[in-house]
């Protein structure tokens, strides 16, 4: 077998709902679940779409951007999070419910908080965005309105677009034709992690074992395995999400250099 196929069949962290949550990562297996339920490459994606939106156009007011990335850590790397765990359980961690609503309470909170300060600060019409973050972070994780914001759109939107615009016009206070292709391009990106965590997570949660063979041109026969498929997924997605927080350095390196 060649160094490739060694690579291809090698078994990916399986213990665990996520690549993240290997247990070599924490000590304890609470501190697991709970990085785990933050989904630490995600946030930082979804992180980096925030800094990406607020970096777009100088001048860069870096207090509000700071906020803006607090905010959103808050309402999705906490609060929307802990609710769909509380919705579902999909990662199935031993959390009690009540932590993680009291969680989600304070993730949303302290957003809608920090949200109001900036209406003062920025403009009025910043309450426009925060009732948009709330509805999408309560009907999409809890499938509210029989489920009907629980959908890819609203994924895409919401965790691609959606903070491109709103650390944009905190920064701004408008929006102008660049954000809206720059919005454009996260909602991509968010549609790209989706169309490869979806595979990953069936793998990975669902899927006991997988049996096959695939038989190249020259005769040779590579086995088809869980962790054959689950790999290259996975790889992509540390990939990704490395990616966009490298692309959102580089735009905050840019500001700050020209601040």
């Amino acid at each position: 077998m060649s160094d490739a196929d060694a690579q291809a069949t090698r078994t990916p962290s399986s213990e665990g709902p996520a690549y993240y949550s290997h247990p070599t990562l924490m000590r304890s297996a609470r501190g697991r679940e709970w990085w785990t339920v933050l989904h630490p490459p995600y946030t930082m994606l979804h992180l980096s779409l925030v800094v990406l939106g607020g970096c777009l156009a100088a001048p860069v007011n870096f207090a509000r951007l700071g906020v803006s990335v607090a905010a959103f850590f808050l309402a999705v790397g906490v609060g929307a999070h802990c609710l769909d765990e509380i919705h579902d359980g999909p990662l199935g961690t031993s959390i009690p419910r009540r932590q993680l609503v009291v969680a989600a309470i304070v993730g949303l909170g302290g957003a809608v908080g920090l949200g109001v300060i900036g209406l003062f600060v920025v403009s009025g019409y910043l309450a426009l965005f925060m009732i948009v973050g709330v509805v999408i972070a309560l009907g999409y994780n809890l499938e509210l309105f029989r489920g009907r914001l629980h959908t890819d759109l609203v994924l895409i939107v919401g965790w691609g677009s959606f903070p491109v615009l709103t650390g944009y016009f905190a920064q701004h206070a408008t929006l102008s034709l660049a954000s809206v292709i720059v919005a454009i391009f996260a909602a991509l990106v968010t549609l790209l992690q989706r169309t490869l965590s979806t595979p990953a997570r069936e793998l990975r949660r669902r899927t006991q074992s997988v049996q096959g063979q695939m038989t190249l041109r020259d005769g040779r026969v590579v086995p088809i395995t869980k962790a054959a498929l689950l790999a290259p997924l996975e790889r992509s997605l540390r990939i990704l999400c490395w990616s966009g927080a490298a692309l959102a350095l580089g735009m905050l390196t840019l500001r700050l250099v020209g601040h």
